[in-house]
C-alpha cells in the first residue's frame, strides 16, 4: 500500500485474516511471528484465535496456562476480549471493530466449544480430529433439530452464504477504481499490473543478467561467494524494486543488504530489507507468506548451519511452489574459529533432499550470478544459495562452460584430453580439485574436474549429457565439506567420496580443513588409489 497507492487512490486496502487455535499458541513460531508483528505494527493483520481449551490429547489446562490476550497485548497487539465464539453478532460486531483503522495488529479472541451442539462428545478431544460415528451425528442432528438429508445445504442457507454476487460487485468496484488511477499514474499502475498481475520480469531482464554476468567474468580476484551474493543483490535493486530481502539477525555476515538496501521501520515509508532479528523459522515462514500474497519476491538470510531452524519453511515453500530464495551463508568448516555448532556437515545434503527445493552451491563469483539468475527466472518452487565466508579464486571458462553452468554440473577443466579419473566437486572444494589436478597432472595422471552447482538440475540432462560429464569409463572422486553418502549415486561401487562424515573442530580453517582430511594430499591419495584400482581391474 505505502509502495503504490497515492492520494485518492487507495489500490491496495485488503487486510490479512490469520485463524488460529489453541495448538498454534503453543508453537514457538507463533512467538517469532507474531513479536515481529507487534514491532513492525502491521495494522492489517487480523488473528482471530479460536479459544476452545482443547487440543489432541485434551484438555489443554494441563500443558498450556498462558495469558494469551496479555501475552498478545505484550507485543503490541490490540486485543479483542471475551468474543463468544458461537454469537454471529457479537463476531460481526469485533470483526468490524477490528477493521477500524490503527496502527498495530489485532487479535480477536473468541470463546468457543468444540463440537458444539454433538450431544455427547462436544467440549472434548474426540472430536478434534475423529469423525463423530453414525450415532453420534444422528444425535446431533436431533438435538439441532436438522432434517435436511446429508450433503444438502438447503437454499436459503446456500444463499446466505453464496459471496459471489457481493464479490463480483466489489472486484468491479476496484476494477473501476484502478482504471481511474492507471489513468493518474499510468507507469505505477504498469509496474502494479507487471508485479502483482502477471508476476513477471522486467523486459530487459535478460540484458541486465548478460551484465551481471560480464562484470563477474571479467573480474579475476578472489571474492567469498556471499560477498558476490551482495554484489548481486545491489545489481539487482533498482531492476527488480519487489526484491524483499532480510536477514536473522546476520545481515552483515550474510550480506543481504546492500547500497540501495532500506529498513523496514514501522511508521516509515516503504523498505526493501527487514531485520527479521534471531527468528529463523519465522523469517522463512514469514517469506512464504510474503510470496503466497504476491507483488514481491523474498529472500533471507541466515547461517547454513542453522538452516535446521528453517526446514519445515523451507518445505513449505517447495511444497507450495513458492518463489522464496534463502540466502545461507558461512557453508563449511571455513568458519573455524566458531567451532562444529557453526559448521554445517549434514546441511547441503539435507536441503537437496527437499523435493522441489534448488539447492546451488557455487564456486565462485561467475556460478554465483547464475544461482541468482536461476532463482529469479524460477516460479514454482524456492532456491537455498549455499555461499561461501572465505573467498574463493575466479575460475576462467569458455562461451560453452558458461553456457553449461545453467544445467548444473559442467566440465570445468580436462575436458579437451584424455583422462584418468574425474574430481567431482562443489563449491570451495573445486579450488581444492582444481589444485589437486595440478598435483596428480606432474605425477602423469590427468583428471578431469567436474564443477557440480546444483546436482538436481544436473540429473535433470539428458544421458547424453550427464554421460558426457561423468563417462562411465572413469572413477570418480566426488569431493564436498559434508556428508559422504548424497554422493554415492554419482561415484558409484567404483568411485570415492572425501567428504567429513564427523563434527568439526574449533581452530583456524586450514588447521580444520587438516585435521579433518580435505586438503590437497587427500584429494590425490584417493585419486591415486582409484586410477591404480581401475588400472588393475
Amino acid at each position: 500500500a505505502a509502495e503504490f497507492n497515492r492520494p485518492g487512490h487507495a489500490i491496495v486496502d485488503h487486510r490479512t485474516w490469520v485463524f488460529v487455535g489453541d495448538g498454534c499458541l503453543m508453537e514457538g513460531i507463533s512467538h517469532e511471528a507474531c513479536s515481529l508483528a507487534g514491532t513492525l505494527g502491521l495494522s492489517k493483520l487480523v488473528a482471530i484465535y479460536d479459544d476452545n481449551g482443547i487440543s489432541i490429547d485434551g484438555h489443554v489446562e494441563h500443558w498450556f496456562t498462558d495469558d494469551t490476550p496479555a501475552r498478545f497485548e505484550a507485543y503490541g497487539w490490540r486485543v479483542i476480549r471475551d468474543v463468544p465464539g458461537h454469537d454471529s453478532a457479537a463476531i460481526e460486531a469485533a470483526l468490524g471493530q477490528a477493521c477500524q483503522e490503527g496502527d498495530r495488529p489485532t487479535l480477536v479472541c473468541c470463546k468457543t466449544v468444540i463440537g458444539h451442539g454433538s450431544p455427547h462428545k462436544a467440549d472434548t478431544h474426540e472430536v478434534h480430529g475423529a469423525a463423530l460415528g453414525a450415532a453420534e451425528v444422528a444425535a446431533t442432528r436431533a438435538h439441532l433439530g436438522w432434517t435436511a438429508v446429508p450433503f444438502e445445504i438447503p437454499p436459503e442457507i446456500r444463499a446466505a452464504w453464496d459471496a459471489t454476487t457481493q464479490g463480483a460487485a466489489r472486484h468491479s468496484d476496484w476494477r473501476r477504481r484502478f482504471a481511474a488511477y492507471a489513468a493518474a499514474h499510468p507507469e505505477l499502475a504498469a509496474e502494479f499490473e507487471r508485479r502483482v498481475c502477471r508476476r513477471e520480469l522486467p523486459a530487459h531482464w535478460q540484458d541486465s543478467v548478460g551484465s551481471m554476468l560480464a562484470a563477474a567474468v571479467s573480474q579475476a580476484a578472489a571474492i567469498a561467494s556471499r560477498k558476490a551474493s551482495q554484489n548481486v543483490i545491489e545489481a539487482l535493486q533498482p531492476l527488480l524494486p519487489e526484491l524483499l530481502g532480510g536477514s536473522a539477525d546476520l545481515t552483515g555476515s550474510n550480506l543481504t543488504a546492500a547500497r540501495g538496501s532500506v529498513a523496514v521501520r514501522r511508521g516509515r515509508g516503504p523498505g526493501n530489507h527487514i531485520n527479521y532479528g534471531v527468528r529463523e523459522f519465522g523469517m522463512s515462514a514469514l517469506m512464504n507468506g510474503i510470496a503466497l500474497h504476491g507483488g514481491y519476491l523474498p529472500y533471507g538470510g541466515t547461517f547454513l548451519t542453522f538452516s535446521d531452524y528453517s526446514r519445515n519453511a523451507v518445505r513449505m515453500s517447495a511444497l507450495m511452489r513458492q518463489r522464496v530464495i534463502y540466502v545461507f551463508t558461512h557453508d563449511s568448516i571455513g568458519l573455524g574459529e566458531d567451532g562444529p555448532t557453526h559448521q554445517p556437515v549434514e546441511h547441503a545434503a539435507s536441503l537437496r533432499l527437499i523435493p522441489n527445493n534448488a539447492v546451488w552451491r557455487p564456486s565462485d563469483a561467475v556460478e554465483t550470478v547464475y544461482a541468482w539468475q536461476a532463482a529469479i527466472e524460477r516460479r514454482d518452487g524456492p532456491t537455498c544459495l549455499l555461499l561461501s565466508r572465505q573467498n574463493l579464486p575466479h575460475f576462467v571458462r569458455s562461451v560453452q562452460q558458461l553456457d553449461d553452468i545453467r544445467r548444473g554440473g559442467y566440465v570445468l577443466a580436462g575436458g579437451d584430453g584424455p583422462a584418468a579419473i574425474t574430481l567431482l566437486a562443489t563449491g570451495s572444494e573445486v579450488d581444492l580439485a582444481m589444485r589437486a589436478r595440478e598435483t596428480l597432472g606432474a605425477e602423469g595422471i590427468a583428471a578431469r574436474v567436474v564443477s557440480m552447482p546444483n546436482c538436481a538440475e544436473f540429473d535433470r540432462q539428458t544421458p547424453e549429457y550427464r554421460g558426457a560429464v561423468l563417462p562411465r569409463a572413469l572413477p570418480v572422486l566426488a569431493i564436498e565439506a559434508g556428508v559422504s553418502g548424497f554422493w554415492r549415486a554419482y561415484t558409484g561401487f567404483g568411485g570415492d567420496v572425501l567428504g567429513i562424515d564427523r563434527f568439526g573442530e574449533s581452530a583456524p580453517a586450514a588447521q580444520v580443513a587438516a585435521a579433518l582430511g580435505l586438503t590437497r594430499e587427500a584429494v590425490c591419495k584417493r585419486a591415486r588409489s582409484l586410477v591404480h584400482g581401475a588400472r588393475s581391474r
